[in-house]
This record gives structure tokens, C-alpha cells and sequence, in this order.
């Protein structure tokens, strides 16, 4: 096997020098735009052009992540940023939006893409479509086992990216719309407020249910067949990437899992530790008494005496060190720094392990209890521990190559480069020593100095070998390099389709998941009844209704498609045509060339080149973001590429996940359906878990019936999905639904906002 990339993150470029320091071989980043880490430092172009011709002198790579989903109007910033990056040369891109692939493929083809984990890659067809569609690699879902990991990274001339260490989403990445439907902050778009580490109240009991351990697969990254391997953290410091970037150099490099650097990480930043499903389904992935940074564990509370903390410890502390303490009923750790210690009654600067030490708490402390764990949160030591070297400053920069001829005659010294030309005059005499006016000529127009250039070839004509004075030549450069203009590469938006002419009916869709429930309903009111499909799908049921109505949709996870194959092959035999896909890896599976296939919201239509890329995959129809906003809606609605749906009512899942709520163990689960009641701060929330999978909603309807009925999509969709519906509820909320009602008790999500 070839070696593998170690890949670390870069929230700024102190962070990216310390990851080239301590032996990664790639480094991804963000810009100020359109990056999924919008709060962290991220890249203006200066700080990129350096850092990528550092790195490239260091022969490593370096990868931006323009990895959300835009919006119409930010289209032309997208050729901003992608200019920039071509300008400073980087390796490859890490995309979301299929949009940003449409303009890279028709206007950016030199740069790899990289399929981010946003876009939910987790199996095997998926990675393979997405493979046909242009992409170089697949960064894959976290959630994967090694088996599945295995399956994907089998597939030839496709490159694969896992993550190895760092914070883990409780949602599967891509899917996760609770920050930006509850609060108008979408995760998709960077701007993520972290929903899934609040203390919810679930059955009564208040804890923190959703907030994830962070990972860290230490030497099973060995067993990983991946070409890239991932560290997580674009948001954490310079030391933090380096000790983890060190720690995982060690393990690459046949060192083993150093104990010491171990340490080092938890003290620096540290939630605690799992391997995520990494070995198969685990419930112990979730921390549900705290959140945030834990530290490295050295002791537990043996007595609270006079405002002191007495505890033997189990590793060195010193003065100045900061502790926490798992205190009962806090959601976060009671964190202070060490003042004063004290060791058999005696103050000191450092306790040994072993030591049973005294320590001052600081006034207003939280009752403590024996037993408590503490924790070093922070050490003086491991903070001074990770220096690294990095460029002096302007040092580094991409330049460009440059070809100059030199023509020396006897009044004249011309100097060109393809259309621009510098010439001084003099009375040049012969020299008697011909190759040392070369190297004159030579040395001169090789001091680039300040500009971009990089002398790639000097041509001289001196027939009559005339003496050049260095002084001439050293202002003939000068006057020639500050002539030089270096075309770059600027790009454009590709043109989309021309409008069709396509019948805006105003026409109404339905999509259940129990066909059951439409027995009540007319179903002449419906243009199209779109169902649901799962492997214990009835086709005697489904043959009921009636085909020329029928559209089939396949759901956006599907951890093993075999279990679908067998259905899907029986409804092709029988000439159902209609589709509608919510993840590439139904895309693989069905023959768009022969059908006709509808993009679920969950792939994120935001703006024309998105539509476009649908449009050359092969899909018919689009249905519209549920965290879009009306503004950006309507822009999409004027340019009629494809087909759109619209949804104006549904239970939308904030959370889709692999992490379990239930308390019995995995082997006597009955796997079935069941409801949980959620709160937090008032709000309610409701979570299905079923089949080891979970999913949250709001306790209420998304519905902005009223609110759209202005508007002209091609069709308005109501679905009723995951919710226990009756036929006789579904009637009448479906009866003021095709009247533009609204149902009363509903939430809008970010229909009426201007910034998601």
C-alpha cells in the first residue's frame, strides 16, 4: 500500500505551520468565505499564497474547504474565492454544494475535487457515483465501521479521506438541520451553534443526551486502508495541532501510541475519548453529564477541609496548572487554576505523582463531593512543549515562471518578455572576456527581488561580444520587471440552461411513508403521491395506486442498499418510472437514463449552477431547501432549469444519527419504534428511534402554507412522514393545505429571514 496522507487542519497559519512542523503531509483550510468553520480564523489571500508556497516548498499539499451549500446571490463571490485559490495554487477543494462542483468542473479543472463529509458519503454506491461525477476523493462519513470503510477504499482509482481524531457530530455531517431550522443558523452554511451540546431534558431527566465524546482511533489508524487520514479541528489552536499531528506522526512512522504526547492532547483539548463506531455499533460514544474539555484524569476528591482540595495524584502538577472537577448537577466541569499547593503541609511549586497534594480553591466553589474525578486541564509545561519552526515572513510566495530575452548591440541593450520590452542605450565596446559579460547578464536578471517572477529560461544574443556594465543591466531589469503583467486565470459563472417552458400548474404532491394513510383522501387533488419506500415495502399495496401518480423515493441514509435491491429490480420490472433520490447513492443504483428522477431537499438546491449540475446528472425536478429562505427562493423560481417542488408542510428531522437514546443494551434491543418526549429551554422536541437510527423533530409542523401562496413553483408538496399520522388527520390538515391554510401551532424555519 502506498503511504498515507496525514491530513491536519489550519483555522489560521500559526496552526498550519505547527502541522508542517510536527509531520503532516496535507493541511486543509478555509477562507473567509463559504468555509463550514465560518467562526474560525480561516485564510485572506496573503496568508495563503504564503503558507501554500511554504508548503509546497516542503513538498506537502494544502486543500481548501469551500464546503457549504450558497445561496443565488453569492455566486460571483464563488469566482472570487476560486481565483483566489488558483492564484496561490492549491492542491484541491473540498466541496459540498453541487453547484461549486459545476463551476469547478466547467471553469476550474485543474483542481482535485474532494467530496466533503458533508456530503453524507456513507457506503459504497454513493462514493462510486460521486467518483463518476468528476471526484478525485471521498471524504467519508464518521459514522462508518472499518468493514464499510474497507468496502469503500476497494474501490479503484477513487481516493479516500477518514477521519481519525477529534469532536464528532451527533448527526450524520450533512444531514444535521437543527441549528439552522430551531435557530436560523445553518450548520451547512458554517454557522452551526451547536444544538447537540445543550442538556435536553428527555423522560423527565435533564442531560446532555446528544453531545458526543471525541474520537480518536489511535493505532487502529494502522488498519485503515484510507489514502488520507483526518485529523479534525479547524477551530483549535496551533498547540493542539501540533501535539495531535506529533501524536499521529509517531504512529505512522512505526513509533507506537507515545503515553507522554497522550497525556499532552488531553491536557490541551480533550472531550473523552471513544472510537465511534469504528469497530461496529457502540453506545458509549456519548458524554451525557458534560460537556467540552475535560483534560487528562489524576485523581479523585478524597476531602474538602478549610477551602482545600486534598487528593492523591496520579501525575505531576505544578502552580499555575488548571484543574476541573466533575461536579454533580453542573453541565460543565468546575474548571480554576492552582494558586497554591501544598504537600505534607509544606507549599511548593510541583507535586509528584503519588503525592497526596492540598490546593486552595478559589472562593465561591460548587459543593464537592468524594469521589469527584479531577482532571488537568492545562498544563505550563505541555504548553511550552510544541515550539515549531515557521518562514520569516514574506520569505515564501507563488511565483510565476518567466522567460526573458537579452539582445546586446553596440548602442543598445534590449530586454524582452513576450510583449513587453525594456531597452537602455550606451556606447558598448568589446570585452575580452565574453563569458563574463554573460554571467553578468546572468547574475542581473536573475534577482527577481520583490516581484512574482521566477527567471525559467534567459536567451542572450551578444554576436559581438560588447562588455554590458552590471550597473545598465541591474536598471534594464528593473525597467522590464515593472513593465511585466502576468495574466492570471480568472474564471466565470457557465452559463445554465436556458428557461423551459415549463407549466407552472400550482399543482399539489403528497408524501407518506404508510399508504394506508392516504384511504380518506381524493386523490384527484394530487398531481403526484410520492412514497416512501423501506426493505418490508408492499408492492401489492403500492400496485393499488394508481402507476401514471406514482413516484417511489428512497431514503437519504441507507447503511446497506443490498437490503433495497431486490425491491427496486421488481418495481423497474414493473415499469414504475418515477423517482426520487435524497443521497448519491441511490443515484448509483437507479438508471437515471431511463427515468425520471426527482432531488429530494436534503441534496440542497440553493442556487442555478446547483440546478444545473442536477440537470446534467440526469434529475427532471428539484424540490427546494427547507432551511432556504423566501428571498433566495424566489430568485430559483425565475429561472426555471428544472421542475421545482416546494414544500409547504412537514415534520423536517433536525437530527439524523447512529447514536442511540435507548438505556438497554444492543443484544436484547427490540429495535422497533420508539418515541421519546425531549425539551430544552421551553421548547419541546420529539425523537423516533427505530432500527438503530435516530431521529429529532420539533414537536411542531414546519407549514408555511399562507406564507408561499404567492409564490409559482411547479408543484406544492405536503408530506407526511416518521409521525404516527391517521388517515383522518392527514385529511384534514391536507384540506386547508390545498386551500394555502395554515394549520395553527407551526414553526416557519427560515422561510421569512434573509440570513441562514
Amino acid at each position: 500500500m502506498k503511504k498515507q496522507e496525514l491530513l491536519a487542519p489550519a483555522g489560521d497559519i500559526e496552526a498550519g505551520y505547527a502541522a508542517l512542523y510536527y509531520g503532516a503531509d496535507a493541511i486543509y483550510l478555509g477562507l473567509s468565505k463559504f468555509s463550514a468553520r465560518a467562526t474560525a480564523t480561516n485564510f485572506d489571500e496573503t496568508a495563503l499564497d504564503e503558507f501554500t508556497a511554504y508548503a509546497h516548498h516542503l513538498n506537502r499539499k494544502v486543500y481548501v474547504a469551500i464546503n457549504t451549500v450558497l445561496q443565488e446571490s453569492e455566486l460571483p463571490d464563488l469566482i472570487e474565492s476560486l481565483d483566489i485559490c488558483t492564484r496561490c495554487r492549491v492542491d484541491g477543494i473540498i466541496i459540498q454544494d453541487l453547484g461549486v462542483a459545476n463551476v469547478i468542473k466547467e471553469q476550474y479543472p485543474w483542481f482535485e475535487m474532494h467530496a466533503s463529509t458533508q456530503m453524507a458519503v456513507h457506503n459504497k454506491e454513493g462514493a462510486l457515483f460521486l467518483q463518476k461525477m468528476g471526484f478525485k476523493r471521498v471524504v467519508l462519513a464518521r459514522e462508518l465501521t472499518l468493514a464499510e470503510i474497507k468496502e469503500i477504499a476497494a474501490i479503484p482509482n477513487l481516493e479516500t479521506e477518514a477521519f481519525i481524531h477529534g469532536a464528532l457530530c451527533y448527526s450524520y455531517s450533512g444531514l444535521c438541520q437543527f441549528s439552522a431550522i430551531e435557530n436560523g443558523r445553518s450548520a451547512n452554511r458554517g454557522k452551526c451553534t451547536y444544538p447537540c451540546r445543550a442538556r435536553f431534558i428527555c423522560n423527565g431527566r435533564e442531560s446532555n443526551i446528544f453531545s458526543m465524546k471525541d474520537m480518536a482511533l489511535q493505532e487502529d489508524i494502522l488498519k485503515m486502508p484510507v489514502d488520507s487520514l483526518k485529523i479534525e479541528g479547524r477551530k483549535k489552536s496551533a498547540l493542539y495541532v501540533a501535539a495531535v499531528t506529533d501524536y499521529y506522526r509517531q504512529i505512522l512512522d512505526g513509533k507506537g501510541a507515545d503515553s507522554r504526547r497522550e497525556e499532552h492532547i488531553k491536557q490541551i483539548f480533550s472531550r473523552p475519548w471513544c472510537k465511534f463506531h469504528f469497530a461496529g455499533k457502540d453506545k458509549n460514544v456519548i458524554d451525557r453529564n458534560f460537556v467540552g474539555h475535560r483534560g487528562l484524569f489524576v485523581g479523585e476528591v478524597e476531602k474538602i477541609a478549610h477551602g482545600k482540595l486534598i487528593f492523591k495524584t496520579n501525575h505531576k502538577i505544578a502552580r499555575f496548572d488548571g484543574l476541573q472537577i466533575d461536579a454533580a448537577g453542573d453541565d460543565k466541569p468546575f474548571g480554576f487554576s492552582v494558586q497554591k499547593l501544598s504537600v505534607n503541609h509544606k507549599n511548593c511549586f510541583e507535586a509528584k505523582t503519588g503525592d497526596t497534594v492540598e490546593i486552595d480553591l478559589p472562593p465561591n466553589y460548587p459543593h464537592l463531593k468524594t469521589g469527584d474525578k479531577i482532571y488537568l486541564a492545562s498544563s505550563s509545561e505541555v504548553k511550552g512543549a510544541y515550539h515549531y519552526e515557521k518562514p520569516k515572513a514574506n520569505l515564501y510566495r507563488n511565483t510565476n515562471d518567466i522567460s526573458v530575452e537579452v539582445k546586446v548591440e553596440k548602442n543598445t541593450i534590449t530586454a524582452r518578455c513576450n510583449q513587453f520590452e525594456a531597452q537602455i542605450t550606451g556606447d558598448f565596446t568589446p570585452t575580452d572576456n565574453p563569458q563574463k559579460s554573460t554571467e553578468a547578464i546572468q547574475k542581473a536578471f536573475a534577482k527577481t527581488g520583490e516581484t512574482k517572477f521566477n527567471l525559467k529560461e534567459l536567451r542572450i544574443e551578444n554576436k559581438e561580444n560588447l562588455f554590458t556594465p552590471a550597473s545598465l543591466l541591474n536598471e534594464l531589469r528593473r525597467q522590464l520587471y515593472a513593465k511585466i503583467q502576468i495574466e492570471q486565470p480568472k474564471g466565470k459563472l457557465p452559463q445554465i440552461s436556458a428557461p423551459q417552458n415549463i407549466q407552472k400548474t400550482r399543482q399539489f404532491k403528497i408524501k407518506v411513508d404508510n399508504l394506508d394513510s392516504l384511504r380518506l383522501l381524493n386523490l384527484d387533488n394530487f398531481a403526484e403521491i410520492i412514497y416512501l419506500l423501506n426493505p418490508q415495502s408492499n408492492i401489492d399495496e403500492i400496485a393499488k395506486l394508481p402507476k401514471n401518480k406514482v413516484r417511489l423515493a428512497l431514503p437519504a441514509v441507507c447503511r446497506r442498499p443490498i437490503l433495497f435491491t431486490d425491491l427496486i429490480d421488481k418495481l423497474l420490472s414493473m415499469e414504475y418510472s418515477k423517482w426520487q433520490v435524497a443521497n448519491y447513492w441511490a443515484l448509483q443504483i437507479l438508471p437515471p437514463d431511463r427515468l425520471d428522477i426527482s432531488f429530494d431537499s436534503s441534496l440542497y438546491m440553493l442556487n442555478t449552477q446547483a440546478i444545473s449540475m442536477a440537470q446534467k446528472i440526469g434529475a427532471s425536478s428539484i424540490t427546494l431547501s427547507l432551511e432556504d429562505t423566501k428571498t433566495n427562493i424566489c430568485s430559483l423560481i425565475k429561472k426555471p432549469q428544472l421542475s421545482t417542488d416546494l414544500i409547504i408542510y412537514t415534520d423536517i428531522p433536525l437530527f439524523i444519527s447512529v447514536g442511540c437514546i435507548r438505556n438497554n443494551d444492543c443484544q436484547v434491543c427490540p429495535r422497533g419504534e420508539m418515541w421519546s418526549d425531549l425539551s430544552l429551554s421551553g421548547k419541546t422536541y420529539k425523537a423516533l428511534s427505530r432500527d438503530c437510527q435516530m431521529m429529532v423533530f420539533d414537536s411542531l409542523p414546519f407549514c408555511i402554507s399562507s406564507e408561499a401562496a404567492d409564490l409559482e413553483p411547479n408543484y406544492f408538496r405536503m408530506d407526511f412522514l416518521y409521525r404516527p399520522y391517521t388517515a383522518e388527520k392527514i385529511l384534514e390538515i391536507s384540506n386547508k393545505l390545498l386551500k394555502f391554510e395554515n394549520i395553527s401551532d407551526c414553526i416557519k424555519s427560515n422561510f421569512l429571514n434573509n440570513n441562514i
